[in-house]
């Protein structure tokens, strides 16, 4: 036992130290996506993650520079301080870290861009608006999360390539970008392009291997770190720089400058990019945070999640951080070392530290090319979400139409433009939806009822909840549905009523408002140490979306876990369909039926088999 738990260790060390040189590396590469020197990236991967850590709910969310907050930030950077004034290049004795005038123009961008961005988000969370984010849904998120990652992979062409290329964007900038590659062809260095794909394929490759293997071997190869140190050493040894012309890093400066306040004679020109770093920062990191909240049985506060980053933004933008989130890459990260809180993420901060202080030079040498490759492997998990294009179709052919229409409006337009489009489309189809929904009558309730209560005994009864779906089951409702479900099914129940009583105790069950989506119990008999199995009845439930059908799904798997047998009377077709293809379900146990009564039936011959053989297994 002992061996099995210090070999367990040694694999989560190892994995810890493969996430510090990845924390790095993004903190670099992010800064370049940003438009400004390297070194702001280490500085915003250190001081955002401690904010976050004191404020913040989610214990595996890692916060630090985002490409998508990058990305928007950029905009402001190259619009108000472009490459074409770029003549003040010769470091200043005045300067911060000695950088050139023409750098510390382009990180005040950027800083005010996060300072106004944090105080956005801040003022959201004094308006309590986390509680209307459930407008943004799933499919919006994936799809917006994969259009910017498409836009981050497009921005890095330059490099990949080895081109000399103007700053492009605006409308339809995704493809003036390729337009340009095409057109100046012949200017591609083919060193750096070949050192591109070698970087790449390394990168992949030994990442499927430590993938696929690492249960197998107890350390795990951090190729990113692998690949850096033998990039930069390759280019010190052949010259790379000036002989081939190929990019480098250059200089970053040691430590950490003093503090200063952002600029605010700049703030009411960087508006619109700010709004772009909070909304579109908040919505990929609370999606991060509801992910890991899931995933490990805990829950997180949307508001506080507002507060979190929003002062994670305004503190460090007065250290020269560059806008930030929490980062798919380096969180997945988190879920592999076992962390179990944001201590994980401050041990990563001291190797920050490190390479601020005593590494950071090295790093002159390291290409590019190199450095983008990284970033376009990092994108991995974002850009992969075109399968969910499958899963949405099978589900909810709506939600795959506002899935594609999303992606193409954010590679057109922008990240924040596409999170507004899916939002105001997701909401218009479902007020065009509504007006169809049918009430269940109350005819059919009580024929239901009647049906009940003659044809089943007391036993039956007393160990079945029967709930009523009566209306859509889309975004609006799908987490107070689930709220008020489980407290149906935590709730204590008199178990001591007759048969002749139990009308006195049903309530009208109906789902009889779409904004807040309560669920009441229509027969509620539940006694203490007998298995109850739950019946929802959806011969109400008029249409649902991607939304509505994770929902059911956690609710089974949830209902499983209390050892609570659910079962679906009156289902649709495509519900039958959508929640097959969506959800793990036990396929040896039936869980749809034509009819509660036919549910109940079967869910009296179980226990009469469990009778016979003294087993109460349903």
């Amino acid at each position: 036992m002992e061996d099995s738990e210090k070999m367990h260790l040694a694999n989560k060390r190892s994995k810890g130290r493969r996430h510090q040189p990845a924390t790095v590396m993004e903190g670099l590469a992010f800064a370049v996506l940003s438009s400004v020197h390297p070194v702001f990236g280490l500085y915003g991967s250190l001081f955002p993650a401690i904010i976050y850590a004191i404020f913040g709910m989610g214990r595996h969310v890692a916060t630090g520079t985002f490409a998508l907050t990058s990305l928007i930030s950029a905009n402001a950077v190259e619009r108000i301080v472009p490459q074409n004034i770029q003549n003040l290049t010769t470091p200043s004795n005045t300067s911060v870290l000695g950088l050139s005038d023409f750098e510390m123009q382009r990180i005040h961008v950027a800083v005010a861009v996060s300072f106004l961005g944090g105080v956005i988000q801040v003022a959201m969370f004094v308006l309590q608006l986390g509680s209307a984010t459930f407008v943004v849904t799933e499919p919006v998120i994936s799809a917006m999360t994969t259009g910017a990652a498409t836009h981050v992979v497009t921005s890095q062409v330059k490099y990949l390539l080895g081109m000399k290329m103007p700053y492009i964007s605006g409308p339809l900038g995704f493809f003036y970008i390729y337009a340009y590659v095409f057109e100046n062809i012949k200017s591609v260095r083919l060193e750096a392009l070949l050192l591109s794909l070698l970087s790449i394929v390394v990168l992949v490759l030994v990442k499927e291997l430590n993938e696929q293997f690492k249960r197998k071997i107890k350390v795990v190869l951090p190729v990113d770190l692998v690949l850096i140190i033998a990039a930069s050493f390759a280019c010190y040894c052949t010259n790379m720089e000036n002989t081939y012309g190929l990019e480098v890093v250059g200089h970053i400066p040691q430590g950490i400058p003093s503090p200063r306040a952002p600029p605010m004679n700049i703030l009411s020109a960087v508006i619109t990019e700010a709004f772009g770093v909070a909304l579109v920062g908040y919505v990929a990191s609370l999606a991060l945070a509801q992910g890991s909240a899931k995933k490990f049985k805990y829950s997180i506060d949307d508001n506080q999640e507002f507060l979190a980053h929003g002062l994670s933004n305004i503190v460090s933008s007065f250290f020269f951080c560059i806008p930030s989130a929490a980062a798919m890459g380096r969180t997945a990260g988190l879920y592999s070392t076992g962390a179990k809180t944001q201590v994980a993420c401050l041990i990563s901060c001291i190797f920050v530290l490190i390479v601020i202080y005593a590494i950071g030079p090295l790093l002159y040498w390291l290409p590019m090319c190199v450095l983008a490759s990284i970033i376009v492997v990092g994108l991995k998990g974002m850009l992969i979400q075109f399968r969910d294009l499958k899963k949405y179709w099978n589900v909810d052919k709506i939600d795959w139409g506002i899935w594609v229409s999303t992606y193409v409006f954010t590679i057109c337009f922008a990240a924040n433009v596409g999170l507004l489009f899916g939002v105001v489309c997701t909401i218009a189809i479902v007020i065009g939806r509504f007006p169809r929904a049918m009430t269940l009558s109350i005819k059919n309730m009580k024929e239901m009822e009647f049906k009940v209560k003659t044809e089943m005994d007391s036993e039956t009864l007393q160990q079945v909840k029967i709930i009523s779906i009566n209306n859509p089951l889309v975004f609006l409702n799908a987490k107070k549905f689930y709220t008020d479900l489980m407290n149906i099914i935590q709730k204590e129940n008199a178990c001591n009523q007759p048969l002749d009583d139990i009308s006195k105790c049903e309530q009208n069950t109906l789902l009889n408002s779409l904004s807040n989506g309560n669920c009441n119990e229509e027969v509620s008999q539940s006694c203490p140490n007998e298995k109850c199995s739950l019946i929802l009845d959806c011969s109400g439930f008029t249409f649902f979306d991607y939304s509505g059908v994770s929902m059911l799904v956690e609710v089974y798997m949830d209902c499983k876990g209390r050892s609570v047998d659910v079962l679906l009377a009156h289902c649709t077709a495509s519900l039958i369909k959508g929640m097959t293809y969506y959800g793990n379900l036990d396929s040896e146990k039936p869980i749809f039926f034509e009819s509660v009564s036919a549910a109940i039936s079967h869910i009296h011959s179980n226990k009469n088999l469990s009778k016979l053989s003294d087993h109460s297994e349903v």
